[in-house]
């Protein structure tokens, strides 16, 4: 048995929310320190089971419910008129539900297919871009999105994905389906076992996430819903569940709709084997990413440097890696505390590319604005060699790339790549040699010739999330915006970031969990003595107050690595 899975390891807290061994003192590891133990935790995902206590990615009873529910997909597939499939979450969840349903519907599309795959993200498509966390709590917003999203639909296979099996938004939409069996088949993807589903008191439900879970339990004998909740590892940053979380989520996804679509169009069987081999490919993509650990150490400290120096990381990305630069920069000021401008992705056709929901979001402001024209127009007059730009792109994407890598050398020396490539052509092959003497440096990543297109497609994605985590979280780290390894500077903007909160001071103060929410509750709303008034107030109140940080902010500029300034205010 591991240190994190026995029960006596941090007991009262789910998986999700433990705090990993490998990773207690991350805060003061080098880049590539850092880098090897991204690449130790990611290995977890795919660790074998050691005992009843929980169930693995490549579990038996997984890899059963994967099957299972994508043959609900394929049915959908095969049968159109009236279906669809949802997927739904909040944050990271909600961003890749959006990445894999709008990179299915390209492919049916490419098959004169309708669209069939709809995606939800908690707080609408401006959520995509910017971080939303409001909206995670609100469980009756959660069922008019999924109504709204199923409108005139009489069959609906709804995917709800919650890391950490606590998200009132996706608990609600569950709920609903569970009331409504005869249009809709509820299906929950999260990284919890089921019992340490979260049993916190939803705002105006009677149903709590854990209560949830044990409804859809007594209908899973007779598939008329499905739990996929294997338990990937603590996270690197604690509760981070935007790295291992987001990438089983996204691994997962990938699985079930890559072994519908086989079965539907080129009649291939939906079988163990091939469930588990698309699995072991995901492995070997962690195996061919960290190979290039060096590399990624290099782009760790580039960017720790520029953000240490008050400057910028910029991803300009092409196609679906574009989209996961984009993903990955949001989730920098929930995770960090960092300002939109530090870390910033770009894709070439801005919303043209991006094929959202909601269409162009620039209206709403600089930080919408995620075309490569809008990074020349509004981002290049003010670079310098201190910011960092990393260019994210495939072989297809050469010509286009060797021409905006000239424009931004003009500006900044500070320039790098993430190349993914199989077998060039010469024309390519010398193209990227001339991309080479434009950057600093290059991270190659090779993918096989014999791996099937669509594979290696999705393979290079999961490459590329892996990537930039570490690029993001190393440099936020060597910034020092982590305690050994806990998310400590971000905002307590939900329930869940609320008792997160809680559960950090009682581990720094050793003082009781009542001492430390009040605590917590007189630093939210500034005052000596909590009120009746405020000792009365829901968790979603307290966070709605808990926006405003300025009080946070006032004492990290005084102490900007955040080991230093816990340490300062212990003593």
């Amino acid at each position: 048995m591991r240190e994190w899975e026995s029960p006596d390891y941090e007991p009262r807290l789910p998986v999700s929310e433990k705090s990993n061994p490998l990773t207690r003192d991350i805060d003061r590891a080098s880049a590539c320190c850092i880098v090897r133990m991204l690449q130790a935790c990611d290995a977890q995902m795919f660790q074998e089971e050691t005992g009843a206590t929980y169930q693995r990615l490549l579990s038996d009873r997984v890899v059963q419910t994967v099957m299972e529910v994508a043959r609900r997909v394929e049915v959908v597939l095969k049968e159109p008129q009236g279906g669809l499939v949802v997927l739904s979450g909040c944050g990271t969840s909600g961003r890749l539900a959006f990445l894999t349903a709008s990179g299915f519907n390209r492919e049916l599309r490419t098959r004169d297919h309708s669209s069939l795959f709809s995606y939800i993200v908690a707080g609408g498509d401006r959520a995509l871009l910017s971080s939303q966390e409001a909206p995670e709590d609100d469980a009756n917003l959660g069922i008019l999105s999924l109504k709204k999203a199923c409108e005139g639909k009489t069959r609906v296979l709804f995917i709800g994905i919650s890391c950490g099996l606590s998200a009132p938004f996706v608990a609600g939409q569950l709920d609903f389906c569970l009331q409504h069996p005869e249009v809709y088949t509820p299906v929950l993807l999260g990284f919890n076992p089921p019992h340490q589903a979260s049993d916190e008191p939803i705002p105006g439900c009677t149903f709590t996430f854990h209560s949830v879970v044990q409804r859809m339990q007594e209908l899973v004998r007779r598939e008329e819903a499905f739990l996929i909740t294997p338990a990937v590892g603590p996270e690197a940053v604690s509760g981070s569940s935007r790295m291992k979380g987001g990438s089983a989520t996204k691994i997962l996804l990938d699985v079930i709709l890559s072994a519908a679509h086989a079965a539907t169009f080129t009649n291939t069987p939906i079988t163990y084997k091939g469930v588990v081999q698309h699995m072991r490919a995901y492995e070997k993509t962690l195996e061919v990413t960290y190979a290039q650990s060096e590399g990624i150490a290099a782009l760790v400290e580039a960017a720790g440097q520029s953000l240490c120096r008050g400057r910028r990381v910029c991803y300009l990305g092409w196609g679906s890696l574009a989209v996961l630069g984009l993903i990955d920069a949001s989730e920098c000021e929930p995770t960090f505390g960092a300002d939109y401008e530090d870390v910033r992705g770009f894709t070439r056709g801005g919303y043209s590319e991006l094929n959202n929901n909601e269409g162009p979001l620039t209206s709403l402001g600089s930080q919408f604005c995620i075309a490569h024209q809008d990074f020349l127009r509004f981002v290049l007059p003010t670079l310098s060699d201190q910011d960092t730009v990393l260019l994210i792109y495939t072989q297809d994407d050469v010509s286009d790339v060797v021409t905006l890598a000239r424009t931004v050398r003009g500006k900044t020396s500070n320039l790098h790549a993430v190349h993914h490539h199989t077998d060039e052509h010469a024309a390519a092959a010398a193209q990227q040699e001339d991309i080479n003497k434009l950057c600093l440096s290059t991270v190659r990543v090779t993918w096989s010739t014999a791996t099937s297109e669509s594979l290696v497609h999705m393979q290079r994605e999961l490459s590329t999330k892996l990537l930039l985590n570490a690029v993001s979280t190393g440099a936020h780290i060597l910034k020092g915006k982590i305690y050994q390894n806990h998310m400590i500077d971000v905002q307590v903007t939900n329930s869940k970031l609320y008792r997160r909160a809680t559960r950090l001071l009682q581990k720094l103060s050793a003082h009781p969990e009542h001492r430390c929410e009040e605590a917590l509750l007189k630093a939210i709303h500034r005052v000596d003595e909590l009120t009746a008034d405020i000792s009365s107030s829901d968790v979603t109140t307290h966070a709605h107050a808990a926006r405003d940080r300025s009080m946070a902010e006032s004492h990290l500029e005084q102490e900007p690595i955040i080991r230093e300034a816990v340490e300062a205010w212990l003593s």
